[in-house]
């Protein structure tokens, strides 16, 4: 993998850990045929494709359901991409003697080359599942790595090493606990997978303010990684009520994701909404809709076929969500169609979070 981006200084690491020697020896492939949507793969039984994955520049699926036998296919851990986790680490600016705080230790690949990079000493790694915690210990063992590592719930950090000059995360937060910022120094940074429940798309990096003080931070780039076990959000749900509202779409549904940073600004905008696609079993084919939940009460679906129709969309509870959808996506058109690298986000010593466009003063407020 190309490393020159991070400078000569990250080659030793990522040539002293390689992610071939993090990658369990079973993990999972999509596959639509399956009946869980994935396929068990083992580098005993199927050498050529597990290699295959390992050196493609792609996330590798190494857990699902948390670990349960019996789930319904989830993936809940994997691999990270190698270019992402460049880019992350790239965004983490580190120097050396910097203390950097891991959070999600997953397969222990990042927290290797941290520890390749700064030394074992520099570097704590958090991980909430005792079972891949157990796991990567092996690893980071056999490849000589020997960070402090902890078996915890990353959202509360890890006081006991605290400050950090870096706090790196491989996992999805929809709100950026209070305590990584507390445990920072002040100047430090912290880049994390940020996301709403309609968009989980953003890495952001935050410069940690003087205490008392906001913190600030920039969406750097276009990410999806897994939420973090406790900000997870929850699956939108059949509509519990008939709909109370009936009418036409002022807009062609198609473009409520109709890219990436679309859906990012939607997603900031209409707070706590989740989509799914379905079709309508109870009436003839050309009903695939998008369903729309925020699981207190409100539900909207909007059809894509002929969606000027005055049966189109169905909405029932207190808020109207393709309304506000439609909003939001207008809003971001008058905008000039922002990027997602556009926005970004202020934390204030209590821990509130506000998103912004461009400048902190621009705050992006609900539809």
């Amino acid at each position: 993998m190309e490393t020159g981006a991070l400078g000569e200084e990250w080659r030793g690491a990522f040539g002293r850990a390689p992610r071939s020697a993090f990658v369990p020896e079973t993990v999972w492939v999509p596959d639509d045929g399956a009946p869980i949507g994935y396929r068990r793969i083992t580098r005993a039984a199927d050498e050529a494709e597990w290699w295959a994955l390992v050196n493609a520049d792609d996330a590798v699926v190494t857990q699902l359901d948390d670990g349960a036998d019996d789930g319904p296919g989830v993936a809940t851990s994997s691999a990270s991409m190698p270019s992402l986790v460049a880019t992350m680490l790239h965004h983490l600016s580190v120097a050396d003697g910097d203390v950097v705080l891991d959070i999600g230790t997953g397969t222990g690949w990042t927290s290797a080359l941290l520890a390749g990079r700064l030394g074992d000493e520099h570097v704590t790694t958090v991980e909430v599942d005792p079972q891949l915690a157990a796991d990567a210990a092996k690893r980071l063992k056999a490849a000589g790595f020997a960070p402090r590592r902890v078996v915890g719930d990353g959202l509360a950090g890890w006081p006991a090493g605290s400050p950090y000059d870096r706090i790196h995360s491989t996992a999805a937060v929809r709100h950026v606990p209070l305590a990584w910022i507390e445990q920072t120094r002040p100047g430090g940074v912290i880049v994390t997978p940020w996301g709403t429940p309609y968009a989980n798309a953003g890495l952001l990096r935050l410069v940690v303010g003087e205490r008392g003080q906001d913190s600030y931070g920039r969406f750097v780039a276009d990410v999806s990684f897994m939420w973090m076990r406790a900000q997870r959000p929850t699956q939108p749900s059949a509509p519990g009520t008939p709909p109370d509202h009936m009418g036409r779409s002022e807009m062609d549904p198609d473009l409520a994701l109709e890219n990436v940073h679309a859906a990012f600004a939607i997603g900031l905008r209409v707070p706590n909404v989740r989509y799914t696609h379905t079709w309508d079993v109870a009436d003839p084919p050309g009903t695939f809709q998008i369903r729309l939940a925020d699981g207190n009460g409100s539900w909207a679906s909007a059809r894509y076929q002929n969606w000027q129709s005055d049966d189109a969309v169905q909405q029932a509870g207190p808020r109207r969500l393709w309304d506000e959808i439609t909003t939001a996506r207008t809003w971001w058109q008058h905008q000039g169609t922002p990027r997602l690298s556009r926005f970004g986000l202020t934390i204030t010593p209590t821990g509130k979070q506000t998103a912004w466009l461009d400048a902190p003063a621009n705050e992006v407020s609900p539809a």
